[in-house]
């Protein structure tokens, strides 16, 4: 049986864990979730839900069922999804390699470190043209395609986890859509 002690410890250690105590840290811990607003589905967004019905409607004709028009929305949210990831990795990427000053994280942390050793005289002694040349150096073309890629490979998998789950969504809708449309051609 556990102690009157212990349980007092165990809810003092629960009160001074609940999560971030600054202001700042909560709003932060808040923007998770829209980084890119992708986790969100497309009827969430009344722009977006329009936009949805609109081809939801197209899909399923003039004269279509309620099952089929449920059927048809379900494969245009996800059409409608899978074109946000699709924008939103285009927008992140043209982002980055339009930054003239594009700098890997790594290459990044090395320079500071090397201005840090400079400070505290214990780096070499070079001439400050030198200095800055290597401060502002970035990677030209091929190499900076091939840098962006591998830095922001994490963001790149999430994005594409994303698309996979749209495509997966969508391909799953548009079976149930042709089957629905089966029966309903044999039943007349």
């Amino acid at each position: 049986m556990t102690s009157e002690r212990k349980i007092k410890a165990n809810r003092a250690n629960a009160r001074a864990s609940t999560g971030l105590q600054t202001a700042h840290g909560r709003a932060r811990v808040a923007r998770n979730a829209f980084r890119h607003g992708l986790s969100l589905p497309a009827s969430s967004n009344p722009a977006l839900s329009e936009e949805a019905e609109a081809l939801a409607r197209e899909i399923a004709g003039a004269d279509a069922t309620a099952e089929i028009r449920e059927l048809a929305r379900r494969i245009a949210e996800a059409e409608i999804d899978l074109r946000r990831v699709r924008h939103a990795r285009h927008h992140f990427l043209s982002g980055c390699l339009s930054d003239q000053y594009y700098e890997s994280h790594a290459n990044a942390r090395m320079k500071l470190k090397f201005i840090g050793r400079l400070l505290q005289g214990k780096g070499p002694e070079i001439s400050i043209e030198t200095l800055e040349k290597f401060l502002t150096s970035t990677p030209q073309e091929p190499h900076e395609l091939a840098l962006i890629l591998s830095q922001e490979a994490k963001r790149l998998l999430a994005m594409d986890r994303y698309e996979r789950r749209a495509l997966s969504r969508r391909k799953f809708a548009i079976r149930a859509f042709d089957a629905a449309n089966q029966s309903g051609q044999r039943s007349e």
